[in-house]
């Protein structure tokens, strides 16, 4: 990672209607911090969202890169990189990570290296929103810049 970074984290059942906000996040993440480079997951609504907004920021600001999140070892299970994606990454110590606990790790990995999260998190008792908590502790440390797009609608 090279230039600012944002990874995404959010809600698989996410739906279209946050769509407009995310792309106006992803905006501000451009214009206002200078972030080029957004890395994301693709097991869910919101990560299938964030893909999309940066593809269309990408029309407007070619520089931007888009990396695939891959919690599971490439050799074991082989993915393509998808339309739109410029690279696919692999955290760095994961080899000895069960399967199950794969996704959690590398999410995490994202958040310890990213100096900017946005989340859709807006309902408890959900690994991102296990993730967003970790994530505002490294924030109150100025570790990491924090958008939650659920904010508003998430009770705890």
């Amino acid at each position: 990672m090279e230039g600012k970074c944002c990874f995404f984290i959010g809600h698989r059942e996410a739906s279209e209607e946050i769509y407009p906000a995310l792309c106006s996040a992803v905006r501000e993440h451009i214009v206002r911090w200078g972030v080029t480079e957004y890395i994301i997951g693709h097991y869910g609504g919101f990560d299938r969202l964030a893909a999309k907004a940066i593809k269309t920021a990408k029309q407007c600001h070619p520089e931007l890169k888009l990396t695939l999140l891959l919690p599971y070892h490439p050799a074991k299970y082989s993915i393509f990189k998808p339309d739109g994606f410029d690279y696919t990454f692999y955290p760095p110590g994961m080899e000895t990570v069960p399967g199950r606990a794969a996704i959690v790790r590398a999410n995490r990995y994202m958040v310890d290296h990213a100096d900017f999260l946005i989340a859709y998190v807006c309902h408890a008792a959900s690994n991102a929103e296990n993730l967003l908590t970790y994530a505002k502790k490294r924030e109150r440390k100025g570790l990491i810049r924090i958008t939650n797009l659920g904010e508003n609608s998430f009770i705890k």
